[in-house]
């Protein structure tokens, strides 16, 4: 536990990461690192040029000792990368970072072959191959590898991108994280890391917010020349990649990654922004009306509304209201979540030198999930701790399928995070003492669906304009700025004004630069969730169960097989309408008031 003891909050945990290595300096993570490279240079020898002579006992050998492989190398690379993550500016951990990552990737380049040898086996030897029991349960990931067979390149050039990377898209992604975790803001005299000052967006003070909004415009003014750098670069480098690849689209290869069809994410991009009007036009429209405004300040789109309660929730409180909402719904889900707890699975102090953000990293099979927050007390933060935590008990369940096939697409991955804040919310909803306490309530989830899913969608249309206008050349920061304020505004409505400063804040989103379109994935997510949790409402027979063998699965299935069982598919529009429907129905709900 942290002895860093927040006001209110209580004590803080920090995670142990010793189910992966003791320290950097631990002998098993460099005996590890030789193992792993002496495991390559074998598996080369052995299997190099052979893959389509072998029979099906002999494939699935190969398949398993590649697994184990990635195995160890995972954890190798999970180790370095959440030592580093909460003291990005302690240069000795960046260092051990970057040479974990460096010699992973020439280790990395000698398996290259495997996949591209695979790919280059005909259908027909193919299915021969699977129908062998060694090699069946691998069906699904070798059906994953094969829908890029016409977009890989030649071995030399693929095992070139692999060991360029460290010094290409890693170098430009760690220089992003080193100079967000640098930059300081000046707030009323005191100065605030990126992940504290936006936390002042949410806070009640009008003159507060503005501050915090003022110190961010300007530190992100001051280092815009060098975001714009970044993304120039980097979207440049993916058009170079993917004209070498002959994807389509820019967002091809997220498609394929997320094993989703380009017509069902058409599908819903169209039903959310077609939605604009009736989400969050309405929804800002009537904030600023119930703040006695015409138009919000952009740093007012997160503020809390005037009666809504700023009750700071310790840490106790919040371990126990998400644990209580998993268990109502689940007493295996919530003995999952608190193992967390008591094995110090959590890092959730907000620190100097710490990534922004939250997320939930599995790690390896052979280890546990471990969740990184900055925890601040407010409702929203209770609400990141039942989102991460709901990926927490997603990955350990997940596990059980193996190194290859755990991993689940990022189109599902958001299922159970979303679908933990809702069981979290709608718990929350029935301890409401009044009616202005629910309004209050109401309002809060709808701002955070507003985010997850038309917020994310504008993101989505932000970096395809982005990469679309990088092709005719750089953009200038000034270029960059217009074209996020114009999705801004499209999204947002005309009742948020976004006044001088805010066209410099799409520069701090960190999945534009680490994961190019990933961020449609959590709009999918809520949506999806919000048509999972009807049928959950309709008390269907046997849903637990059914939720639980989807979140099994992993990725040993796709979105259509797993939404079978509950009456879903994706590839309906109905469907996004109808998850839809909850948050304008909620909107419906604040529209009537709180009496």
């Amino acid at each position: 536990m942290s002895d860093v003891q927040a006001s209110g909050l209580g004590v803080l945990p920090e995670w142990d990461l010793g189910a992966l290595y003791a320290g950097i300096d631990d002998p098993k993570f460099a005996a590890d690192f030789a193992e792993a490279e002496q495991a390559a240079k074998e598996f080369a020898q052995t299997w190099q040029g052979k893959l389509a002579g072998l029979d099906g006992a002999a494939f699935g050998a190969a398949i398993r000792a590649y697994e184990a492989l990635e195995e160890k190398l995972g954890r190798i690379l999970s180790y370095a990368s959440l030592v580093y993550v909460t003291r990005m500016d302690d240069p000795d951990l960046a260092r051990f970072q970057a040479d974990a990552q460096a010699r992973a990737s020439e280790i990395g380049s000698m398996l290259v072959f495997f996949t591209l040898e695979i790919n280059r086996i005909d259908d027909a030897r193919m299915t021969e191959l699977l129908s062998d029991p060694a090699a069946q349960r691998y069906r699904p990931w070798v059906e994953d590898l094969r829908v890029y067979r016409p977009h890989q390149l030649s071995d030399e050039l693929e095992k070139l991108l692999v060991e360029k990377s460290v010094t290409g898209r890693a170098a430009w992604s760690r220089l992003f994280d080193e100079t967000v975790a640098g930059m300081r803001f000046t707030v009323r005299g005191k100065e605030l890391t990126e992940e504290e000052t936006l936390h002042l967006l949410s806070e009640p003070d009008a003159a507060l917010r503005a501050d915090a909004a003022a110190a961010l415009s300007d530190v992100f003014a001051r280092n815009i020349k060098l975001f714009a750098l970044i993304t120039n670069t980097l979207a440049k480098d993916k058009d170079i990649e993917d004209r070498w690849r002959h994807y389509p689209d820019p967002a091809t290869s997220r498609h394929l990654s997320n094993q989703v069809e380009p017509e069902v994410v058409a599908a819903l991009v169209s039903a959310v922004r077609d939605a604009y009007p009736q989400l969050s036009h309405r929804y800002y429209a009537l904030k600023a009306k119930w703040m006695g405004k015409d138009r919000l300040a952009y740093w007012d789109r997160n503020a809390p509304l005037p009666d809504q309660s700023d009750r700071r929730i310790g840490w106790e409180e919040a371990r126990s209201t998400v644990l209580s909402a998993y268990a109502d719904f689940a007493p295996e889900m919530a003995a999952i979540g608190q193992q967390f707890f008591d094995r110090s699975w959590i890092h959730a102090p907000t620190v100097a030198g710490k990534i922004g953000g939250a997320f939930a990293h599995p790690t390896v099979p052979s280890a546990h999930p471990f969740v990184l927050m900055n925890y601040q007390g407010k409702l929203r933060d209770v609400m990141t701790l039942a989102h991460e935590l709901g990926h927490g008990v997603h990955q350990v369940l997940a596990a059980d399928q193996g190194a290859l096939l755990a991993d689940t697409p990022l189109t599902l991955a958001e299922t159970a995070s979303v679908f933990g804040e809702m069981l979290t919310f709608q718990a929350l909803l029935k301890t409401a003492k009044s009616p202005v306490e629910r309004h209050g309530m109401l309002a809060s989830k709808v701002e955070d669906m507003l985010n997850t899913v038309v917020r994310q969608i504008a993101f989505y249309e932000f970096e395809r304009r982005v990469h679309d206008a990088r092709k005719q050349g750089e953009l200038t920061p000034e270029q960059l700025g217009e074209i996020w304020l114009g999705v801004q505004r499209e999204s947002l409505g005309p009742s948020i004004d976004l006044g001088a400063g805010y066209e410099n804040f799409w520069c701090y989103i960190p999945h534009f630069i680490h994961s190019p379109f990933y961020v449609y994935a959590y709009a999918f997510g809520d949506c999806l969730v919000n048509s999972l949790f009807a049928v959950y409402a309709n008390a269907e027979a046997g849903f637990q169960e059914k939720y639980f063998a989807m979140l099994r699965a992993g990725g040993s299935k796709r979105h259509g097989e797993l939404l079978a069982p509950f009456g879903l598919d994706a590839s309906d529009p109905a469907f996004w309408r109808g998850g839809l429907s909850m948050i304008s129905g909620f909107i419906d709900e604040l529209e009537a008031g709180p009496g």
